[in-house]
This record gives structure tokens, sequence and C-alpha cells, in this order.
């Protein structure tokens, strides 16, 4: 049995209400930390109807112990822009009402990789992110025009708000952008003026992606349509030349495309090496490439996993894209069969597993292309996947198959629709969605 933590030990409970922390009220998970560092914390607590004291004793940076319920114990910071391209507005209603908060928060930013725009972003918080030096942060850039970037915020802060960005990097802060490219908006000339933009203004980024507008059947903005394969050709073509420009004049590429891109271009992607590490790998750039080493078993287990960006925080939970898949009462399997496997996923995925398994041997293994019925448009990826959808495909399909499924399809066990697993019409097991866990779950059929 393992021994009791630090808080157990002071007689913490669950369901206890932390009030503050030696005489300081934490604003978020990240002022916790800082505060549970330390070798004695004295707690001021609410358990029902009580209030009650605790001083926990214990050494420096010892985890207490304690699971808090969010992230942010304040208000989340809200987005008050209204982009056209923005996904938010293209929910259907009736949905979780978790699925409708826009954040523009800096501090889910640093914690989760989540993308701030700084139009809410102030002299404030400038001091306290240098002051706690909290890096990275992932900043939306979309253009460099001011006019344009208003435009497409549908905020006049958009105009100057990147002055924000520019005292992060005068501070040493490590920023990673991005590009949302819209057609016929700031694509073509925009979207060059955008990279050049960042090379004059913003040479210090870590690195800017460049990642394509996803249209679903719900969006009512006429203006926001999918990229014909024309156009994704030439973003392709334009971050392969404003990489090599970038390389000559900082020694690093800085600049990439999202997987998407390649894919509607029908070309073969970059080789794995030009994505420099995949340092934006959850937002799409190089995930192919990187599957394709995982599956191949060229990353150990140390370099699979997609933490938090804050992943030493105790207590942090994973919140939004990064939460729990599957929930605590469901049992990840990857059980062992000779049955035939077929793996489900998004009509992107299928494109990229389907020829890597083909290469590697595994003839017992089908991949099934489920198309996004749901949301229509020109949704592909799988983390958009709906009970729905899932199950009309697995209704027409056999019973005696093994089928997998990305755990990105999921959150806390429950789809986009509402729906769990259990409403499924068959068994599926859920595998996290890396390479490495593919490979391990397909072991008995090469």
């Amino acid at each position: 049995m393992a021994d009791p933590s630090p808080a157990s030990r002071a007689g913490l409970m669950p369901g206890d209400e932390i009030r503050s922390m030696n005489g300081q009220v934490p604003r978020d998970v990240i002022e916790y930390q800082l505060i549970a560092d330390e070798p004695l914390v004295e707690l001021e607590l609410r358990r029902g109807n009580l209030d009650l004291s605790a001083l926990v004793e214990k050494a420096a940076g010892e985890p207490l112990g304690i699971e808090v319920s969010s992230a942010l114990f304040d208000q989340v910071r809200t987005c008050d822009n209204h982009c056209e391209f923005c996904f938010i507005y293209q929910l259907p209603k009736g949905m979780r009402k978790s699925l409708y908060l826009k954040d523009d928060d800096y501090r889910l930013s640093f914690l989760y990789g989540n993308f701030t725009t700084l139009t809410r972003f102030t002299e404030a918080d400038l001091e306290r992110v240098v002051d706690q030096a909290l890096s990275p942060l992932y900043v939306s850039i979309h253009a460099t025009d001011p006019k344009v970037r208003a435009r497409l915020l549908r905020n006049k802060r958009g105009s100057t708000s990147l002055r924000w960005l520019r005292a992060l990097l005068d501070a040493g802060i490590e920023v990673h952008g991005q590009v949302v490219v819209c057609p016929g908006v700031n694509d073509g000339a925009v979207l060059e003026d955008t990279l050049a933009g960042i090379l004059d203004e913003y040479p210090e980024l870590a690195t800017a992606a460049v990642v394509p507008l996803g249209t679903s059947r719900f969006s009512g903005e006429e203006a926001m349509r999918p990229h014909t394969r024309a156009e994704a050709e030439a973003v392709c073509d334009s971050v392969a030349w404003f990489q090599q420009l970038f390389s000559r004049a900082l020694g690093r590429r800085l600049v990439y495309a999202a997987d998407e891109y390649y894919l509607l271009a029908e070309t073969e992607f970059p080789p794995a090496e030009s994505y420099d590490g995949f340092p934006q790998h959850e937002n799409g750039i190089g995930m192919a490439r990187r599957f394709e080493l995982e599956l191949a078993g060229a990353l150990g287990p140390e370099e699979v996993g997609r933490g938090g960006f804050f992943k030493w925080v105790e207590g942090a939970p994973a919140e939004g894209y990064r939460a729990p898949r599957l929930g605590r009462a469901t049992p990840l399997s990857l059980g062992r069969s000779a049955k035939p496997v077929t793996i489900l996923t998004g009509r992107y995925g299928a494109a990229v597993i389907g020829p890597l398994l083909e290469r590697a041997g595994y003839r017992e293994v089908d991949v099934q292309a489920v198309e996004n019925n749901f949301f229509g448009g020109n949704i592909g990826v799988s983390g958009l996947l709906t009970g729905s959808d899932l199950s009309r495909v697995l209704q027409e399909l056999p019973e005696e198959r093994r089928y997998l499924l990305p755990d990105v399809c999921l959150s806390n066990g429950v789809f986009l629709d509402g729906l769990s697993l259990a409403d499924l019409p068959r068994p599926v097991e859920v595998v996290p969605a890396d390479g490495l866990s593919l490979r391990r779950a397909l072991r008995s059929v090469r």
C-alpha cells in the first residue's frame, strides 16, 4: 500500500474546499503550485458547513497529494472576438454547455497550449508572465497587417494587440504562433505578407503554424469556404519558400504547414527532419511523419505522450482537448485476439494510416474512413468524429472483428454529440492516438 500523502497525513479529505494557502487565495493552479512547493503549507478549508485549518509539513517541492477541481479558480477570461472562422460558432444547438465556451486566457495557453489572440491581454498580465516565466505561450496571429487582422477577429483591438507579442518576445518568453488561413481573405499575397511580417517584426517566434480553415455545415458565414486543391498547393509552396528564407536569415525554418494542406494538395509530406522535433505536433503539424516514426518504433515511449505543457503541476486537470479520454470508470482495452482488425478513423487519418500499415506489412488490418455527417463541410479530422457517425458505420460492419478507435474522439468517455462507447452497436477498443500505442495494439496481427 502506498504511503499516505502529506495532505492526507494532515487530515484533508476529498471534497474539502481550499479557501487560502499560506494566507493567499490562489487564482489558478499556477499560483497554487508555487505555494504548494513550500515545505510548510497552512490551509484554510471549508468542509460542508465547517471552517477548518490544516498545516501540511513536507519536503520542499514534494507534492501535496491534492487533486484540484479545475485549472482556474477565478473566472475564465472569455474571448471577445467574433472571428468568422471560429468553430464554436459552427456548433449546432443542444450540445454540452462547456463546448460553447470561448476562452482567450493566456493561462490556458500556458497550461494546455490553447491559442490566445492577446486582445484581452494587459500590462498586469505581461508582468505576471515575465515574473513567473510562464513559457511557452501560444498566440493566434492570422495576419500581421493590422486591418486584415482586425477584420479576421472582428475586433478593432485586433489591429493593435500584437504589440503584446512583441513585448513577450522582448522579455524572452517562448511563443509559438498560428495562422488560420481563410481562402480569399488572408491567403495568397496576404499570407506571404504575414510570413514576411513575422520575419521583420517577430523573428524570435519559436514556430509559426499555417493551418486551414475548417467549415461545418452549420457555418453561417458566406465568405468562409474550404480550400481548393490549387489553393492548398499554393500554401504548401509559400511555406516551402519561406522556410528557405527563414533558414538563410535565422538559421531555422520557423514556419510549417499543417498536414491537412499536403493531403488536400495530394502531395508528399515533408521528411520528418523538416519538422525540427515536431514542436506543434498537437496542432496538426507533422502528425503524419511523427506517427510513422512511432509506428516503426523509431521513437521510444518517453518520446510519445501528450501531457499538458505544465505537466509538473500536481493536480492540474487535463481539460479541453487534453481531457482524460475515457474517464476513470472505463478501462482502456488493448486486448489481444485472432480476429481481423478494423481501425475506425476520420477521412484524413485514414489517408495517412492506411498506406503506412500496408507498407509495414499489417495484412489483416482494414482502415475504415468515417465520414463526418454530423458536422459535414470539410471536417475530416478524427478528433471531431461523433458517436452517431460511428454508429452509422459500425451498423454496416460485421460483428466478428476487432474495432479500434483513436482516443481523440472522446472526452471523459463521451463523444461530442453526447453518446458514449456503450451506445455504439459494436464493442470498440480505444487506443491512444499515437503510432506506438497502435503498434502495441496490433501485435497479434502482424
